[in-house]
């Protein structure tokens, strides 16, 4: 007598249509939550206790800033990093360390914080002409620039295409230093057809703010910051985040950058090489970061010089304040002395 083959288990086409009629009701509930019961005008307090005024930037539209000018001296421009919910309250430890050493201005680039937040094509460029058309018409003469992660590409793209504006450069835990891969061009129009995808999935109106909606929610957040702080995050920076996350039009520019549309293609080769100004890198480790090449960078250019500060993962100016701010302060006196 012989024996019937065994079926194989696995999953019947009913219970495929069940998985995929549950995914489709989960998501529609979420979009519903997202739409009906998440604030998204929550109010910003908090932020820096400083004079806070707007620029109209012919390229990045209104742009917010904080300033603290009663001190004489070059003027200081800090950028914070990119995230979801980044803003100047990612910098404020730098800002008051130099309120009381020389005029001061922590910006909020394009799409973050106070800024404009609309619908709009951000792109790396928008970010360079931010800082350029900031310093040249506001401030009206060169400053000295401090960028934290992302921001640090678009800085080195004004440094490099406008240099007379931008006296030199410090850049904390900078993006773009890591090994280089060997592709050949069918590879490099892959990457880029892949971020154009992401975008384009991610950006569809109907989901787009509710998938932020968990990108930005408080323990997304809370675990973001973890990650990069040694000591305990404060409570007060998370919740000042939620907020500034939770604006009309806070989800366009973080998707654009979660599609990793505002990263600069070969940023090093193109960009950090061609510095002439003073520049400086802080750095030790940061999740999904890299310092492969950081060193060979640094002992290539006599401009270049770098501090590792350990024991920080990403913000050093709230983990090791007093040897951070004890760099930076070296620093910007060695380069007023050498080009004084």
């Amino acid at each position: 007598m012989t024996e019937k083959p065994k079926k194989k288990l696995g999953l019947l086409p009913g219970g495929i249509s069940g998985l995929v009629t549950a995914g489709i009701l989960t998501s529609a509930a979420w979009i519903l939550y997202s739409r009906r019961y998440i604030d998204h005008h929550a109010k910003v307090q908090g932020v820096l206790d400083a004079e806070q005024a707007f620029f109209e930037a012919p390229t990045a539209g209104k742009l917010r800033f904080f300033a603290d000018k009663r001190s004489s001296g070059r003027p200081l421009v800090i950028l914070h990093g990119i995230h979801a919910a980044a803003g100047a309250h990612d910098i404020a430890p730098i800002f008051n360390a130099f309120r009381s050493q020389r005029p001061v201005y922590a910006l909020d680039l394009p799409g973050f914080g106070g800024s404009e937040r609309s619908d709009r094509p951000y792109r790396p460029s928008m970010y360079q002409a931010a800082l350029t058309e900031f310093i040249r018409g506001q401030l009206g003469e060169p400053a000295d620039v401090i960028a934290q992660g992302l921001s640090s590409e678009f800085a080195a793209l004004a440094a490099q295409a406008n240099p007379e504006w931008i006296h030199s450069l410090v850049m904390i835990s900078p993006t773009g230093f890591e090994m280089p891969r060997v592709g050949n061009l069918s590879e490099k129009i892959g990457k880029t057809n892949l971020t154009d995808f992401l975008y384009a999935l991610m950006a569809v109106p109907l989901w787009s703010l509710p998938l932020f909606d968990i990108l930005s929610s408080r323990p997304r957040l809370s675990l973001y910051y973890r990650k990069r702080f040694e000591a305990d995050v404060p409570e007060e920076l998370v919740s000042i985040a939620y907020a500034s996350a939770h604006q009309a039009g806070a989800h366009f520019a973080p998707i654009v950058f979660a599609s990793g549309r505002l990263s600069v293609h070969d940023v090093r080769e193109k960009v950090y090489d061609t510095l002439t100004q003073p520049v400086l890198v802080v750095y030790d480790s940061e999740p999904d970061r890299s310092f492969d090449m950081l060193l060979s960078t640094t002992r290539a250019h006599p401009n270049w010089s770098v501090k590792r500060i350990r024991q920080s993962r990403g913000m050093p100016h709230f983990d090791r304040p007093g040897e951070f701010f004890h760099v930076l302060e070296d620093f910007l006196k060695a380069k007023d002395k050498r080009q004084g």
